[in-house]
């Protein structure tokens, strides 16, 4: 017996045979390939509204004394052999205790090699300057898509619309006016409509009734957050949501609401002497999942893959997930994209090193930002950054006190007028 002990977590999984459990190390990845291959079932993580319908029909039972392992056919991931001092629950309990519990019930346990390792787990990024190559070595492997010459051509992926070219060429305009914005968001109907109701959201407190583009610029958004905001949404509208998802995450326009506004406020709590550009702060934290959409776009059968590895392993980044499955990261590819539209400098280097909490480099600010903003919305449930703390290293190098983040991000989290915002971009 071990003198050591471990944490290990448990996964709900069924296929037209029932539901089962497996069991793994708390920060090893289940590899849900490899549990099909070795098990000879098409198992798949069951979603939150199953496990309450389940318990609720009582069709789940959990183990006496444990929160988190139920009486079910139970497989174990074969580096667990043996192992009987891993504590499986908050009481210390033992997996070896669990084993003998499931047999006297009547329940088998098979030992089955299903778990990925930490430590083989990839999470690291290449140099910048390699990721055309792998995105184009991944599109080879794991689409049907044609290559070729052009990388931009075999993504598929519009070019940038004209109206957010010309927003941006307005942004870089010095001596630009708030009637040539204006003019520019009303030519888009559907654009303008959801300016306007921005501005009027419960959320900004604006006096009197917003009844205009013009209206909402000059009282309460101003110059920056509207153009921002604008090639934000025209972005997000260029490739469609996804119809598939991982069921226990985030939906898209909500995640990216909460980040544009939770960098937002985290940045007016850093010293004006590091503060980085509001507005393109904005812009980056609105745009920071942009890469979700791509990958659905552009990798469908495997975009459903993902969603249920996230599903099946909640904790585990997705950086890891993406690079196990298909060799690249949705940070990789919407970093490439934002540098094919000619995009801020800024924005491209928040979208790829969001997930890297050692980052130091041109406009580490912002990718930094996002980073801390991520984690701590995930510790209310929010976004699908994994769930861990950030370093006292990191609120120091960027001036925040992390009372004060913790108190911005909770009363985000109390206002419902984010999700109402969020609403609004969906329409």
């Amino acid at each position: 017996m071990s003198d050591f002990s471990f944490v290990v977590r448990c996964v709900l999984v069924q296929d037209d045979q029932g539901m089962a459990q497996c069991v793994l190390l708390s920060d090893a990845m289940l590899d849900l390939k490899a549990l099909h291959t070795h098990s000879q079932r098409n198992l798949m993580p069951l979603s939150q509204a199953d496990i309450v319908k389940a318990s609720r029909n009582r069709s789940l039972t959990l183990v006496s004394g444990s929160e988190e392992f139920y009486l079910l056919p139970t497989f174990v991931d074969l580096s667990l052999a043996g192992e009987g001092r891993l504590v499986v629950d908050a009481n210390g309990g033992t997996l070896g205790a669990l084993r003998d519990t499931l047999h006297t019930s009547g329940h088998h346990v098979r030992h089955l090699e299903f778990a990925i390792p930490a430590d083989k787990l990839r999470y690291d990024l290449p140099d910048a300057e390699q990721d055309s190559q792998r995105i184009t070595d991944s599109i080879r492997h794991f689409t049907t898509l044609r290559i070729k010459q052009r990388l931009d051509e075999t993504l598929e992926i519009p070019p940038l619309s004209a109206t957010a070219d010309r927003i941006m060429q307005l942004r870089a305009n010095p001596n630009a006016t708030v009637n040539e914005l204006t003019s520019i968001v009303e030519a888009d109907p559907s654009l303008a409509a959801q300016v306007v109701s921005w501005a009027s959201s419960p959320y900004y407190a604006a006096p009197g009734k917003i009844r205009s583009v013009q209206d909402a610029i000059v009282r309460v958004l101003g110059f920056d957050l509207v153009s921002n905001l604008a090639v934000g949404l025209i972005l997000g509208r260029s490739v469609e949501l996804p119809k598939e998802a991982a069921d226990g995450f985030t939906p898209y326009w909500l995640q990216a609401v909460y980040c544009s506004t939770a960098v937002e406020a985290l940045a007016r709590s850093m010293p004006v002497s590091k503060r980085p550009r509001q507005g393109m702060m904005y812009l980056a934290g609105l745009l920071h999942n942009f890469g979700y959409l791509v990958l659905a776009h552009t990798f469908p059968p495997h975009f459903s893959s993902i969603c249920r590895y996230m599903e099946a392993n909640p904790a585990i980044s997705h950086v890891a997930i993406e690079n196990h499955l298909i060799g690249i990261s949705r940070e990789q590819i919407s970093a490439w994209l934002m540098q094919a539209w000619n995009m801020p400098e800024e924005v491209c280097t928040a979208l790829r090193y969001q997930q890297d909490g050692s980052y130091t480099g041109p406009h580490d600010l912002y990718a930094n930002l996002i980073y801390v903003a991520m984690r701590l919305l995930r510790h209310h449930g929010i976004g699908d950054a994994p769930p861990e703390p950030v370093e006292d290293a990191m609120y120091q190098k960027l001036g925040l006190d992390p009372a004060r983040c913790e108190e911005a991000i909770q009363k985000l989290v109390n206002s419902d007028d984010i999700r109402l915002i969020a609403d609004q971009m969906t329409c």
